[in-house]
């Protein structure tokens, strides 16, 4: 197979994802009986009509080929009470090429910038993928002012004075960056502006504040940093590719992850560019696992460019999870 690294244009793509689906159904058998209880053959099968494996059956089986051996693995986040998914990580270099390659094609080299993490609720819990991928920026990184941090408002708010002629990334989830804020006006401690510093949202409110659209938690955000643009990140534990949106809520996969937009009613017909529908990912990084995901996310393709993307929601019947985004 090609190095999923060098695909450059859709044909490379489409047939990546041929190979990759052949392999999967020979080795996964998850996947297999998947595809078997479809009646669908692989011997007819074209790029067009790859099934796509619902997400919850990562909550309910083991989803690893018959050729892999996996201690790594991550979890979800939510609650004791909910059932979570898990993926299993059978090439950790795989995984980190992947958040490498992503991060530098839409951000830039890690070692450029500090890295800080306001991510409370994945920091205090295990198999966390993205406390993993910060973690591993970080390495690459190797700066020693980076770093995590849970309550502590004001040594994060003092960090931030303090580093304003080095390039900063603070990868925050959604409510974390609220309460930040929110220290800081109770304070009256006020963010200089500055063009080093970078947010990047990774979504989720997980019932800890008031639900909000997209765009109200983006100006809110861009208000209080004092930074015209507030980046976000679009992965999740059954994915080891990122997508990055760098301002407005609009998305771009690298080369080798896509997005298609399904028909909610209909699983099987897709969505043409502008309409919203439910979100599918193909995730060529999930090489040992499944690379073709039916996700529970609304979303939409830009008609401008195939590989660009919003995410709208959830889907009213799924339960939340822990990095959904918000609505919008």
């Amino acid at each position: 197979m090609k190095n999923i690294f060098d695909i450059q244009t859709r044909e490379d793509f489409e047939a990546a994802a041929l190979e990759t689906f052949f392999y999967q159904y020979r080795h996964t058998k998850v996947y297999q009986k998947f595809v078997d209880y479809l009646k669908i053959s692989p011997a007819e099968m074209t790029f067009e009509k790859i099934p796509f494996l619902p997400i919850e059956m990562f909550k309910n089986h083991k989803i690893l080929n018959d050729l892999a051996n996996s201690d790594l693995y991550f979890q979800s986040s939510g609650t004791t009470q909910m059932n979570l998914s898990k993926h299993h990580i059978a090439d950790e270099n795989l995984y980190r090429e992947s958040i490498y390659k992503s991060f530098s094609q839409f951000i830039g080299k890690p070692e450029d910038f500090i890295f800080l993490g306001l991510l409370p609720s994945y920091l205090e819990k295990q198999h966390s993928s993205l406390i993993y991928m910060v973690d591993f920026l970080m390495q690459k990184s190797g700066k020693e002012e980076n770093g995590y941090f849970l309550y502590n408002h004001q040594e994060l708010f003092d960090l931030l004075q303090t580093i304003n002629n080095k390039k900063v990334i603070l990868f925050g989830v959604s409510f974390a960056l609220l309460d930040f804020l929110d220290f800081c006006k109770e304070n009256n401690l006020e963010i200089k502006k500055s063009e080093n510093l970078i947010i990047i949202e990774t979504g989720g409110m997980k019932g800890r504040k008031e639900e909000m659209t997209k765009d109200e938690l983006l100006k809110i955000l861009k208000k209080g940093f004092s930074s015209e643009k507030i980046y976000s990140e679009y992965s999740m534990t059954e994915l080891l590719s990122q997508a990055y949106s760098l301002g407005e809520n609009i998305y771009e996969c690298p080369l080798w992850m896509k997005v298609l937009v399904r028909n909610a009613e209909d699983p099987f017909s897709y969505e043409k560019a502008g309409r919203t529908g439910a979100v599918n990912i193909i995730d060529l990084a999930n090489r040992h696992t499944c690379s073709f995901i039916a996700t529970q996310d609304l979303g939409k393709i830009l008609p401008d460019n195939e590989n660009k993307f919003q995410v709208l929601g959830r889907i009213d019947h799924s339960d939340i999870r822990g990095c959904s985004l918000l609505v919008s």
